[in-house]
């Protein structure tokens, strides 16, 4: 199915199915990028509930949560600082919650949403952040510019995440198809949105060069576009995926990733170290997100 075209999104047919040959090469572990793996880097992640409940490992410092805090409405949307001193929630009515050296600098949480929140993405200082919606509303706030949405656009299916250029002078917006929606100086290298997934998309984030980036499935299925590279997959490694999987965090070299499951389990490839998870924890709510640590 072909979407209404938008200005600053762009897709094409010819690099999708070549970006899903070259995963599906990957799939059976002849890709050279499995083979030629990196050391470990340090580093950590933070794990995300559906409650505001947060879970550190890692270098990744505790700043503070929501978990004990009565919501009106669900944690959907994770971003950390770029000193990874803090970070921010977004719900899915559009309220923001800052911990640590992040700053709050507004929300949309008294604002009628066509759709709700789905995610969230910070700019390089620190001093902004976007929300984007279900149907590819996008609000900016602090230092952070709009770019362009899909909110006007009919999409053949929602979006589920967001991921800003190292710049932030642009963004990447992808739909549960694998669509994928660039603007600014986000450059368009590729989707799956003319290509039948067995599993939907569910998260989006790019590499630290901004020369690309990777969408990953429920099950775990890692498609890497532009400059990103696959380096493993749960089916790939012979994992076990015991629950959906819901987000992606790209190490600070872009070499490796974890990827996190609702269950709390987290899985590592590349470079990434393996630093714990909360898959042995019994969660008053599903992890929703994952986000890296630079310390």
């Amino acid at each position: 199915m072909i979407r209404i075209p938008c200005p600053g999104a762009r897709r094409s047919f010819a690099a999708a199915l070549l970006a899903l040959t070259l995963i599906g090469v990957a799939s059976v572990g002849t890709t050279p990028a499995l083979a030629d793996q990196a050391a470990p880097v340090s580093g950590g992640n933070w794990l995300a509930a559906r409650d505001g409940g947060i879970f550190a490992f890692g270098s990744a410092p505790f700043a503070g949560s929501t978990g004990s805090i009565s919501l009106n409405k669900p944690i959907a949307g994770f971003a950390a600082t770029q000193t990874s001193r803090g970070y921010w929630f977004a719900a899915s009515h559009g309220g923001v919650f800052a911990f640590g050296d992040a700053k709050f600098f507004g929300s949309v949480a008294s604002t009628a949403l066509s759709q709700p929140v789905v995610g969230m993405a910070s700019t390089p200082s620190g001093r902004g952040y976007w929300l984007v919606a279900r149907d590819g509303g996008v609000f900016a706030f602090g230092d952070a510019k709009f770019f362009g949405s899909t909110g006007s656009v009919p999409l053949t299916q929602p979006i589920v995440g967001m991921a800003a250029t190292p710049t932030g002078q642009g963004y990447w917006l992808a739909a549960r198809d694998g669509g994928v929606f660039a603007f600014g100086d986000a450059a368009f290298f590729g989707s799956v949105a003319s290509v039948h997934l067995d599993h939907p998309v569910v998260a989006i984030a790019g590499t630290p060069a901004g020369n690309g980036y990777f969408l990953v499935t429920d099950e775990g299925g890692v498609l890497a576009f532009g400059g990103a590279k696959f380096v493993g997959s749960p089916a790939v490694n012979h994992l076990q995926v015991n629950r959906p999987v819901v987000g992606i965090a790209v190490t600070s070299t872009g070499k490796g990733y974890w990827l996190a499951a609702d269950d709390g389990g987290v899985f590592n490839f590349g470079d990434a170290r393996f630093v714990g998870s909360a898959a042995s924890t019994p969660l008053n709510q599903p992890i929703v997100g994952i986000a890296a640590s630079n310390l």
